[in-house]
């Protein structure tokens, strides 16, 4: 299957609620793009995570927003290369990245330490991060389902305490992520803690 058909059966599955965990089904998972089906390079990085994580630091990537598969297939490349090229990082420094096309992007998933948040709080924290600058504006409800289905699924993975705290990357350092709009999102989500 060709990558742009690979990221439509994605696109319909997370359209139609397929991909969402359900109660009966322990350890599924919401649809998440695969790091192949976006292109990605291999990655660098090797430090494996502590599981489970007890943390999730939500941040935007403050560029441009994305609400297509193919728009936010781009996008997800640009935020790698970016980070590996430019910073030079051994990979994205996401965990995950959402869009607003409602996909959850594989950046270096459950068991990689990120660079996101800092010497403090990478190697204790999953780095989600919205692809879009949400200062002004909010991600779409689809965005946010999809980063409630994927804490959901990493829960039923075991790789997300059950009692894990969300935090907003300002509240972990000296930043303006992840914008006004969407820190006022997520301070109002049940596992939120200051």
């Amino acid at each position: 299957m060709s990558g742009c058909c690979a990221l439509l059966a994605w696109a319909l599955l997370a359209l139609l609620g397929l991909g969402a965990p359900r109660e009966d089904a322990p350890g599924s998972c919401c649809a998440i793009v695969p790091r192949r089906e976006w292109k990605a390079p291999a990655s660098k990085c090797g430090e494996e995570l502590q599981l489970p994580v007890l943390y999730v630091v939500v941040s935007h990537t403050a560029g441009s927003h994305c609400d297509s598969p193919a728009s936010c297939l781009k996008q997800v490349q640009n935020v790698h290369s970016y980070h590996s090229k430019t910073l030079n990082w051994c990979d994205v420094g996401y965990n995950f990245l959402i869009g607003e096309d409602g996909l959850v992007y594989e950046g270096r998933g459950w068991n990689i330490k990120g660079d996101h948040s800092g010497t403090t709080w990478n190697p204790m924290s999953i780095g989600i991060s919205f692809m879009g600058n949400y200062m002004e504006r909010s991600p779409p409800p689809r965005a946010l389902r999809a980063a409630q289905s994927l804490l959901a699924c990493g829960v039923a993975q075991g790789v997300l305490s059950p009692t894990y705290e969300v935090k907003g990357h300002r509240d972990v350092q000296r930043t303006l992520s992840p914008g006004d709009q969407l820190y006022e999102i997520i301070r109002t989500w049940p596992h939120y803690h200051e």
